[in-house]
């Protein structure tokens, strides 16, 4: 017997190998509308809240929304590249072992709905998850909401759910859900923070999932 239904994972850190792009496309943006200059470190330790929590963090003494607005005339008048990320090398093997198995799946993510759409088009993603839901759908991480609204919509109880994701912000979500929560060390935020953060365990990338899940199963079994 499966101890979980529902394997809800995040996107960039998790699945796809995407940070340092994020960082220079952040870079470019606010030197491109004049804020002040925020080192890499800064920006990748943000990768996954939604966008007006990165923007307050990175600007406090800014307003938000304005920055925000500037951002978007900017992103208009230029345009976005076309992204070059792509999935970690085991992602797409696992996540096939896992649809075999008969896991349901689910993505809640920090980027926006245009954003993840695009990313699920180009790695060829999208039939493994039945529900997915957006930073601009939702209240971002690290509250609850997206991971609550994706357990009503698979009528699936926080106990038979777990969270896969690569900061402690995936963590704070799932541990305010009562979902348990597995980080990869592959993404932004190291093995120690992500169990610091509640992670039940940490694994080096979502390759190792499916056996993960195989040794919980096992162990719930013969107790």
């Amino acid at each position: 017997m499966k101890r979980y239904e529902l394997l809800v994972f995040d996107w960039d850190g998790t699945l796809m190998d995407s940070a340092s792009e994020i960082v220079s496309t952040m870079q470019q943006a606010i030197q491109g509308i004049g804020l002040p200059e925020r080192t890499p470190e800064q920006m990748r330790e943000l990768i996954g809240l939604g966008i007006n929590e990165v923007l307050a963090r990175l600007f406090p003494d800014l307003d938000t929304q304005s920055v925000r607005a500037r951002l978007e005339r900017y992103r208009a008048r230029y345009g976005v590249k076309r992204s070059k990320a792509k999935l970690f090398g085991p992602v797409k093997s696992a996540l096939e072992e896992l649809r075999d198995q008969g896991y349901v799946m689910a993505v809640a993510t920090g980027k926006g709905r245009r954003g993840l759409d695009a990313a699920m088009m180009s790695t060829a993603t999208r039939d493994f998850f039945r529900f997915t839901r957006c930073a601009d759908e939702s209240v971002p991480k690290p509250a609850p909401d997206m991971l609550e609204e994706l357990l009503l919509r698979a009528a699936t109880l926080p106990a038979q759910a777990l969270m896969i994701g690569d900061t402690e912000y995936d963590m704070a979500m799932a541990r305010a859900a009562g979902v348990d929560a597995v980080g990869v060390a592959c993404g932004v935020h190291d093995s120690a923070r992500l169990r610091r953060a509640g992670a039940i365990d940490v694994l080096d990338t979502v390759e190792h999932l499916p056996a993960w899940l195989e040794g919980r199963d096992r162990c719930a079994d013969s107790a």
